[in-house]
């Protein structure tokens, strides 16, 4: 029943974006959770799927996706058996496949990839491997742009959409790829030298039976700095002494006061984070804390809360646009934005808007979205905004 909710709500949000532009971050706010599920379903890195999605899909804007659902561009072949839209790709009016939903687009990707023969090898990868995943589908004849991998890699790393394959690390499944053939494909005869260079990278004879690896120590990096995804319930003891780091260490690295068992799951550093982020801002995501937009990104907590000018306390609503970097204003980068007194707060009261709030403060609704990195004037009961600097 709640699968079928879920459903229902993404094909109506999908019906509202599809009339407008969306962005990649909001790309990835709608399908990073079927990403996650498919990764543990089938073992495809979320990191990947979601990159494959943006570049496919022009980050949901494309005339493909609107009228197919269809996130990859994946072609009808002699296997598919559904309706095709006709879209001119590499030849004129070719057939792509048509989806009800993006989740069966989603699905169907990774069923795709765990048949086709010529995509085995990369299922003996590290799934939070994301170099090698993404060269790995350009030599597989995935996409005949040269520039694919990098494509995926900048995706990657600019939108931070590794956490997501960190999130599901853990549940990857161990089976058989043959015993999978969903829409097996015949040799592709354009393929063939291809297929031989992959080989190289495979795992070795010795290894082939496995096809995931043991990963409950696997790290990975984010903004330059090593970390480990932990479940809840891990002792931070335990993290420390498995990668030889001093518990008052690990406790510094991840701006943590004491310690003892991780509350939710998480991602852990093994070493100081960065106090710049790696891109300008981040678009918070729903349930996220300022702490989680810290970790997640890489940046120290202070600098989050510094860049932002936001005290500890504050409650973080979806949608909101933080700095993960100094401002710059007239070629003159502030190195750390403070306010030069304590700002003024308001609560917002029931059938507020920030008009009204505006109005009643001497302020300009542009202002109030400025002090309060609001993307929107969607506002909630008992809000704390900022309302004089």
């Amino acid at each position: 029943m709640k699968r079928s909710v879920l459903i229902g709500i993404i094909l109506l949000i999908n019906t509202a974006l599809f009339s407008q532009t969306i962005t990649p971050e909001q790309y990835i706010a709608l399908y990073k959770d079927i990403a996650i599920r498919e990764m543990k379903r089938m073992g495809v890195p979320a990191a990947i799927t979601l990159a494959q999605g943006i570049l496919e899909t022009e980050s949901g804007n494309s005339a493909l996706v609107k009228k197919s659902n269809n996130h990859f561009g994946i072609k009808c072949k002699t296997t598919w058996t559904a309706s095709g839209v006709s879209h001119d790709d590499d030849a004129p009016g070719e057939c792509f496949r048509v989806y009800k939903t993006a989740e069966d687009s989603y699905r169907d990707h990774s069923n795709f990839l765990r048949a086709g023969e010529r995509y085995a090898f990369l299922f003996r990868l590290n799934p939070l491997d994301y170099k090698q995943w993404a060269e790995g589908l350009k030599k597989a004849g995935y996409a005949t742009n040269p520039n694919y991998p990098k494509i995926l890699i900048k995706h990657i790393e600019q939108y931070n959409l590794q956490q997501y394959s960190l999130a599901a690390v853990d549940e990857v499944p161990k089976f058989n790829s043959e015993d999978f053939t969903d829409d097996k494909e015949p040799p592709a005869a354009a393929v063939v030298d291809e297929e031989r260079v992959v080989t190289a990278v495979a795992t070795p004879a010795e290894n082939t039976e496995k096809t995931t690896l043991d990963l409950k120590n696997a790290t990975t990096v984010i903004n330059g700095s090593k970390c480990v995804f932990a479940k809840k319930g891990t002792s931070l003891l335990v993290i420390a002494s498995k990668n030889n780091i001093n518990l008052s260490k690990l406790l510094e690295y991840n701006d943590l006061g004491e310690d003892g068992l991780l509350s939710k799951d998480q991602i852990i550093f093994l070493q100081h984070k960065k106090s710049v982020g790696n891109k300008d801002f981040y678009i918070s995501q729903d349930g996220e804390t300022l702490y989680d937009v810290a970790q997640n990104n890489g940046i120290t907590y202070q600098a989050l809360l510094t860049y932002n000018n936001l005290k500890e306390d504050t409650k973080l609503y979806p949608g909101t646009k933080l700095f993960l970097k100094s401002i710059k204003t007239n070629d003159q980068t502030n190195k750390i934005v403070k306010p030069s007194s304590a700002p003024k707060y308001y609560e917002v009261q029931p059938k507020e808007g920030l008009y009204s709030i505006a109005k009643k403060n001497g302020v300009k609704v542009q202002q109030l979205m400025e002090w309060n990195n609001l993307t929107t004037d969607s506002l909630k009961i008992g809000q704390q905004l900022i309302v004089s600097q």
